[in-house]
């Protein structure tokens, strides 16, 4: 009888550290070169990025790997509403071959989340176990989790490769009417004249999920900076999220975060945040 089972593992990455940038209005990315690669993951507001010469434009859920050995840093000022992940790593092998370790998962330099909420999420859990004590010599989980970060990002676009017109722009409108409690699919389609089953197609072909589904998530990604980063009770979140009857808030939020909203606060509200 055996009482541990023991697993060969050949991980082709380490993580190293990583963090949630929040800005303060003021500031920009320093510029350096590093021995590492960076992966950004921005969760809201827009960086602009330069790399050996190239530009990049950041916009929420959307991820950059920076290569090591290369001049990196910002190419503009710190916009006041912006947040990102930041996690360093190393890829098996190291050198300047190493980065075509990542091109056998097919991770874009620069991409697109397919769902960025959910990718969101997964850099939240590599932050809580970083912060738990995980990264430490031995410990492959922030490693693991940092494979399905990238595992992720592999599922998205290419940046640049544009969903129709319609769902990119019911998709803005949802981010400024989401908190809303009168916004809903009726309300979408009168503002764009078309018809809300058709309109509700179009966006489910383009992002894979209704619209209810986007409302829900655009909501349930606010309440969780509220629950991480103010003192409001959940019946306040739950309000200013849009929410008005709080047993359904905690249902959505459920089915969108894995556990409720003050579980939620609990596990994860001691990550590493910095402002510089």
């Amino acid at each position: 009888m055996y009482s541990v089972l023991h697993l060969p593992l050949a991980l082709p990455l380490t993580a190293h550290n990583g963090g949630l940038f929040v800005s303060r209005g003021s500031g920009s990315h320093p510029e350096r070169v590093i021995d590492s690669h960076e992966l950004i993951v921005v969760r809201s507001g827009v960086l602009e990025m330069m790399e050996e010469g190239e530009h990049f434009r950041l916009g929420a859920g959307t991820s950059l790997i920076l290569r090591p050995g290369r001049r990196h840093g910002g190419a503009a000022p710190y916009p006041p509403d912006l947040s990102f992940y930041w996690i360093h790593f190393a890829v098996a092998g190291g050198g300047p071959s190493a980065a075509a370790g990542l091109e056998r998962l097919a991770v874009p330099r620069l991409a697109a989340a397919a769902d960025a909420e959910k990718l969101c999420e997964f850099c939240t859990r590599f932050l809580d176990e970083q912060e738990g004590g995980g990264a430490v010599s031995g410990n492959p989980v922030p490693s693991l989790l940092l494979l399905v970060i990238l595992a992720e990002i592999a599922r998205g676009r290419a940046a640049g490769t544009a969903p129709p017109p319609l769902a990119a722009r019911v998709r803005a409108r949802i981010r400024v009417l989401g908190l809303s409690p009168h916004c809903g699919a009726a309300r979408l389609a009168a503002e764009l004249r078309c018809n809300p089953d058709y309109l509700g197609r179009i966006f489910k072909a383009a992002y894979g999920r209704s619209l209810t589904d986007e409302i829900h998530a655009v909501r349930v990604r606010r309440a969780r900076r509220f629950l991480l980063e103010t003192p409001l009770g959940v019946k306040e979140v739950a309000r200013d999220c849009g929410f008005g009857d709080i047993a359904f808030f905690r249902k959505v939020f459920f089915r969108h975060a894995g556990v409720t909203p003050a579980t939620f606060r609990r596990l994860h509200g001691h990550i590493y945040v910095n402002t510089e």
